[in-house]
């Protein structure tokens, strides 16, 4: 006969049955937060117990073990709460809870974790697709595919069905951003509006919408000419606030001459709206804020830059295309890539040189001339 042992409170408790195997039952954590007791079993009392300590480690760590194999619907969620909220930005979190609201629970939620096939997730791809389009089926998958990721990390799933299935294709959009020409005429439109000192800086150094909004007079050096980005100004849902750059990562770029004059400007114009506010003015070291220095609202910038489009007669590009065009300008004045990728903050030189550069026609004329001079100078 095996010896008696005693467990702490709460470690559960181990007996022989009547086939001669030994169970145990212990509570373990669910995915949906609550606790259920479950049993392993054993031809041993020593192997029941290896596997009821197992049991309680993954309790003591917090590790859900689920009595059954949990639904996408139950799983998503805490996904989302125990994996994501903590450890990315809050703009992501809402990315990924509205694919998970609108797109996966409703298709394949009733499915759980162990049964779900990669038929289950090309019919989900397909749905998706048609009800809205295929981007948002490519990024539907992407996070379905991390979701499962961090489930084959808890040892609840052995493998993820989401890689077996290739993302839907999606055609890139063609990107023409101003020219050089184009680019002078919106900012000689822009000239009056109270914020051509943001659009300066987002031509010029191609920051992004929230990095603009998140500069703070104290990452601007007028004397020595350089502005350091820091932050962003996001809006999420109902709440407006300041976060980290997109890659976390600041970095420093120097302000061309063009810029310090209107920074100047913008910052006596300021002066004069804060007296004007008196009492009514909120503190802060933002660069570009609204007439009671409050934070401006990022979709506010982009729609003043609409307006100045249509009323500079030019063709309709967004105000991130701005960002485009200010790295083939760089470009066309044979800055290196790796400047280029620097200047715009960048984590990959790839996405500088695959995304970010346009070439244009006087580009291509003049590789050609290049091309027939050495030709020429070869037959001769």
């Amino acid at each position: 006969m095996a010896p008696k042992k005693r467990n702490p409170n709460g470690a559960g408790s181990i007996w022989r049955r009547k086939d001669g195997r030994y169970e145990a039952r212990v509570y373990v954590p669910q995915p949906d937060g609550t606790r259920k007791r479950k049993a392993v079993y054993g031809s041993t009392w020593d192997e029941c117990d290896a596997k009821r300590q197992e049991l309680v480690l993954r309790d003591r760590q917090g590790i859900p073990t689920p009595t059954r194999s949990a639904k996408l619907s139950e799983w998503l969620p805490y996904w989302l709460e125990e994996f994501v909220r903590d450890d990315r930005k809050k703009t992501t979190y809402a990315k990924y809870e509205t694919h998970v609201r609108r797109y996966l629970i409703p298709h394949i939620g009733s499915k759980r974790l162990e049964t779900l096939g990669a038929a289950d997730v090309r019919r989900m791809l397909t749905a998706v697709t048609a009800q809205a389009s295929a981007a948002t089926a490519k990024e539907s998958h992407r996070v379905l595919r991390s979701a499962l990721t961090a489930a084959c990390r808890e040892e609840l799933i052995s493998r993820n069905v989401v890689k077996l299935v290739p993302a839907p294709r999606v055609q890139s959009r063609e990107l023409k951003p101003w020219d050089l020409e184009e680019t002078a005429t919106f900012l000689e439109t822009a000239r009056k509006d109270p914020l051509y000192t943001a659009f300066v800086l987002a031509v010029a150094l191609g920051l992004r919408r929230g990095e603009v909004l998140g500069l703070r007079w104290s990452d601007i050096d007028l004397e020595r000419r350089t502005l350091t980005v820091r932050n962003q100004i996001q809006r999420v849902q109902k709440e407006l606030y300041a976060d980290s750059t997109k890659n976390r990562r600041t970095r420093a770029i120097p302000v061309p001459l063009m810029c310090v004059a209107p920074l100047r400007w913008q910052r006596l114009r300021q002066v004069a709206q804060r007296l004007a506010a008196g009492q009514a003015w909120h503190d802060s070291d933002y660069v570009f804020t609204t007439r009671t220095g409050r934070t401006i609202e990022p979709r506010n910038l982009s729609r003043s830059f609409e307006r100045i489009t249509e009323d500079a007669g030019l063709r309709r590009i967004r105000l991130h295309d701005a960002r485009h065009g200010c790295a083939t300008l760089l470009f066309s004045a044979g800055v290196p890539a790796r400047v280029v990728m620097e200047i715009l903050g960048h984590s990959q030189i790839a996405v500088t040189m695959n995304i970010y550069t346009h070439v244009s026609n006087e580009n291509r004329k003049e590789a050609m001339e290049h091309m027939d001079r050495l030709l020429k100078r070869r037959r001769s």
